[in-house]
Order: structure tokens, then C-alpha cells, then sequence
């Protein structure tokens, strides 16, 4: 099976805060795709909180300023550079910018898992309990 996304035609899951994704290959929509992916915008002042998944996953900064906050060392990136993120390791993306931050991401499975650092709580990937945008200004 082929699939082609038209992002214009995707409900948006919004996570809260002026942070929304856009789903893309998933197990929603794609019954033997051994991956996952999407992006998600990040209004000003916005971001996730400390996570981890049981997948590996890399992110692409397609638009914006970005803090990739990983295993606890900040790196400052822009549009252009990429991250790759092992499963268990905590991270999260942040927009450092005056403008919105666009990312793209991919993981490396077809269930996919986040858990909050903070609470050790876990769910699924872009289900309800998945929201978590906070300010950050």
C-alpha cells in the first residue's frame, strides 16, 4: 500500500498551549509501516515537557529557533539541522524564537510510547493523555 499525505487534510491533534501536530504515517492510516512520523508547530513560548519514548526518534527543524533539551544539555539549533534521540532518553523541543518553530519527526516503530520524566506516567503517542504543551516564557 502507497500513501500520500496532503498535510492541508490532516485533522491537527492539538497537544495544548499553541502546540499542535500534524500526524502523518502512523498506525492510524498505514498497516505495515514499521515507522512514524508527522510535525508539529510550536507557537512562541512553547514546548514539551521532559519525555521519552520506547522508540528511537529523530526530529528536523524545518522552520524557527529550537532548544533540543537532551539526556539534560541544551543545543541551540535552526532550521536545517536534525537530532537523533535513542529510546529512554529524555528530551524535549522548545521554540527559543520570535516566530513559530516547525518540526518533523520520525520514530522508529509503530507503537509508540511517551513517558513524562517528571511523573514517570506512560501512554500512547498521539492519544488523548498525549497533550503536555506548556509555556515556557
Amino acid at each position: 500500500m502507497n500513501l500520500l499525505i496532503r498535510p492541508d487534510q490532516v485533522v491537527p491533534f492539538d497537544r495544548g498551549n499553541g502546540v499542535v501536530t500534524i500526524p502523518y504515517v502512523g498506525r492510524w492510516n498505514a498497516e505495515d509501516n514499521r515507522i512514524t512520523t508527522g510535525q508539529t508547530v510550536f507557537a512562541v513560548g512553547t514546548g514539551l515537557p521532559v519525555h521519552s519514548h520506547n522508540v528511537e526518534e529523530s526530529v528536523l527543524i524545518l522552520e524557527g529557533l529550537a532548544i533540543a533539551e537532551i539526556d539534560g544539555e541544551r543545543f541551540d539549533l535552526v532550521a536545517g539541522e536534525a537530532t537523533w534521540v535513542p529510546a529512554g532518553v529524555p528530551h524535549r523541543f522548545l521554540n527559543r524564537g520570535d516566530e513559530p518553530m516547525r518540526i518533523y519527526w520520525v520514530y522508529g516503530g509503530r507503537e509508540v510510547t511517551r513517558t513524562i520524566t517528571a511523573t514517570g506516567e506512560t501512554f500512547e503517542h498521539l492519544s488523548e493523555s498525549d497533550r503536555g504543551g506548556l509555556t515556557t516564557r
